[in-house]
């Protein structure tokens, strides 16, 4: 028998899996039916308590461990628990106040990110994860060339947050001090403020629509912005706290917890389910095996897109047990995404 919802459940099984859930997230060690008939307030005898934890067992909500008489919540269990039975509270003012003064909104974007993934592994005690967006989803403020040997050009790209980024492209043709200047001057003068696949789109709309027409600086514009916004490299990811998992009572498996860490490392699989995250509204929950990816079979994963204007540029999240506080770590999750949006919104008016 399986269960597929928590309406399966009636009042009194709903009840004794909380309480269950809730002691067990607070201890640590499983739970019996003693505790429970004393905790959860109903008014039933133990043996009634042991055929309902029997049925919790069966419906696959719950685990015996083979050292225990007691049980523990399965990743389905704090499903059931997660999206049915929790009392969920936004983030308090006092703490939402402590998260704006601790962020410093006026940085730079990475130094804003890099804040986030710290406070969010000190806040919950757990792993904070940042995911970087591409610099090319930013928009530029001013550019400048300078010609180095041959066909080779250093490009200089300042973006609107204030960052700058030095690219070395190679063009078809050589060309002077003064032609680079002439370009510089044009898309400084026409495409500031826009995104480097925006402005790429543009010139080549421009250039279709001269045709024959063509003029020698639109030409040379299109070349060499066709080669300095190519796309950077693919977003990276920020984390922070991994040590906080290491020597807890409930992380007792050393090889789950270095298949974890070499994750941490390589970083590709752990972006590409934070980029799933993007594509969702809100927090969005992984609970061990549901996130499809191996190193996290045992964790959860909770994350909330960041952005401007409706675009999403990136997620941030915390890595921790299944046995967390997930009515605490929720709200910092959505709060924290809240106020780099808003950071990011002040610096990035137009994005």
């Amino acid at each position: 028998m399986n269960v597929s919802s928590h309406h399966a459940l009636d009042a009194r099984a709903r009840q004794l899996l909380r309480t269950l859930i809730a002691r067990y997230i607070a201890e640590g060690q499983p739970i019996g039916s003693r505790t429970l008939a004393k905790a959860s307030g109903l008014d039933v005898s133990p043996a009634t308590i042991r055929n309902i934890m029997s049925d919790l067992e069966e419906f696959g909500l719950v685990a015996a461990p083979h050292t225990s008489a007691g049980r523990v919540p399965t990743s389905q269990g704090y499903r059931v628990f997660v999206d049915s039975l929790l009392e969920m509270r936004p983030l308090g003012e006092p703490e939402v106040d402590q998260l704006r003064r601790e962020l410093p909104t006026d940085a730079s974007t990475p130094d804003l990110l890099g804040s986030a993934t710290s406070l969010l592994s000190e806040m919950t005690h757990f792993v904070g994860v940042v995911s970087v967006p591409k610099r090319d989803e930013f928009p530029f403020r001013h550019i400048d060339f300078v010609p180095l040997d041959s066909n080779r050009v250093l490009v200089i790209l300042v973006f609107t947050d204030g960052q700058v980024q030095n690219r070395v492209i190679t063009t078809q043709r050589a060309y002077g001090p003064s032609e680079l200047e002439q370009v510089a001057n044009y898309l400084n003068a026409h495409f500031t403020g826009m995104r480097l696949d925006d402005i790429r789109a543009r010139l080549l709309r421009e250039m279709q629509e001269e045709g024959a027409r063509l003029n020698h600086l639109l030409a040379a514009a299109v070349e060499v912005a066709q080669a300095a916004f190519q796309g950077s490299a693919g977003s990276d990811m920020l984390v922070a706290g991994q040590t906080n998992l290491m020597g807890r009572q409930d992380v007792s498996d050393v090889d789950r917890l270095r298949e974890l860490f070499e994750a941490f490392q390589r970083k590709r699989d752990l972006l590409q389910l934070l980029e799933r995250c993007s594509h969702a509204e809100g927090v969005r929950l992984f609970i061990g095996e549901e996130s499809g990816f191996a190193a996290l079979d045992t964790w959860s994963l909770v994350t909330a897109p960041y952005g401007v204007g409706g675009r999403v540029l990136g997620v941030l999240g915390v890595i921790g047990p299944t046995r967390m506080a997930y009515e605490r770590v929720i709200p910092v999750v959505q709060a924290t995404a809240a106020i780099i949006s808003g950071a990011l919104k002040r610096s990035q008016p137009t994005l």
